[in-house]
């Protein structure tokens, strides 16, 4: 059973692990150096437990204790119980879920372990945005997505902002970093997989055609906000695909784009 610790002062060196968490440069070195992550609200604290992940402690306001009875009897780590004033000085915002908790993050899964098994595998290079990163982990996991590997450049999929927007995809589905970037995807090609770049070049093959083909094993690569995916991560593909777009617009978020194209070449 977790001891339940009510705690005043936000200077208390217990509460560590929470200090600072909209300083976005400060966290993404703090968290892997020290081997943890925030899962934020009851549904994404719950999703991290199923999931394996141990529990370092929670900070909860008083009106989450009852809601979370059931973890703090089941886990035996210590749950801070402050007050909304208190957690928005620790974490540096308004709480509103009322409900934090640290934990400890897994060891780095090798790619052949993430690979295996897989029919359909996502592949991101350097996405910077945390948003975006959750909303890729999300729609890979609605959308038939078994893996998903992130160049070494990518955002944390464990950051704060990344976990929440996922709603907590990113601690269940398996995912690892590509390094060598993009040599590393010589691996795929190994592993049975045909590797598509999502791009806006001519000679693109539409997603329509593309996804009328017959792919036992298929990896899917998306580039950068903005930019787009670079020379070499392109000349490392099998083939080049791209959506076909309307009024003008010529291209999607990436998030966006990639539930389209999941949804498209599903299983």
């Amino acid at each position: 059973m977790a001891e339940l610790i009510t705690i005043d002062d936000p200077e208390d060196p217990r509460l560590h692990d929470y200090v600072a968490l909209t300083d976005v440069e400060l966290r993404r070195r703090r968290e892997p150096e020290e081997g943890l992550f925030i899962a934020e609200g009851e549904k994404v604290i719950r999703r991290a437990r199923l999931a394996g992940y141990r529990m370092r402690s929670m900070l909860l306001s008083a009106k989450w204790i009852d809601q979370m009875k059931d973890v703090i009897d089941e886990v035996p780590a210590p749950v801070y119980a402050v007050t909304p004033a208190v957690a928005e000085q620790v974490t540096g915002y308004h709480v509103h879920r009322g409900a934090l908790a640290s934990m400890q993050r897994k060891p780095a899964a090798p790619v052949k372990d993430v690979l295996a098994g897989a029919r359909r595998v996502a592949v991101f290079e350097d996405l910077v945005d945390h948003a975006n990163t959750g909303a890729a982990f999300r729609n890979a996991a609605a959308l038939g997505v078994d893996a998903v590997l992130l160049s070494p450049r990518c955002a944390d999929p464990l950051y704060r902002r990344s976990v929440k927007v996922s709603m907590g995809a990113v601690l269940s589905l398996p995912y690892a970093v590509l390094d060598p970037w993009p040599d590393g995807l010589t691996l795929l090609r190994d592993e049975g997989f045909t590797i598509a770049a999502l791009c806006l070049a001519d000679n693109a093959v539409s997603l329509d055609d593309f996804a009328a083909r017959p792919h036992e094993r298929l990896a899917l690569v998306f580039g950068t906000e903005g930019n787009g995916l670079s020379t070499a991560a392109l000349r490392a593909a099998d083939e080049w695909v791209t959506i076909p777009m309307s009024n003008d617009i010529d291209s999607l978020n990436v998030a966006a784009a990639s539930a389209v194209a999941f949804y498209a070449t599903r299983p």
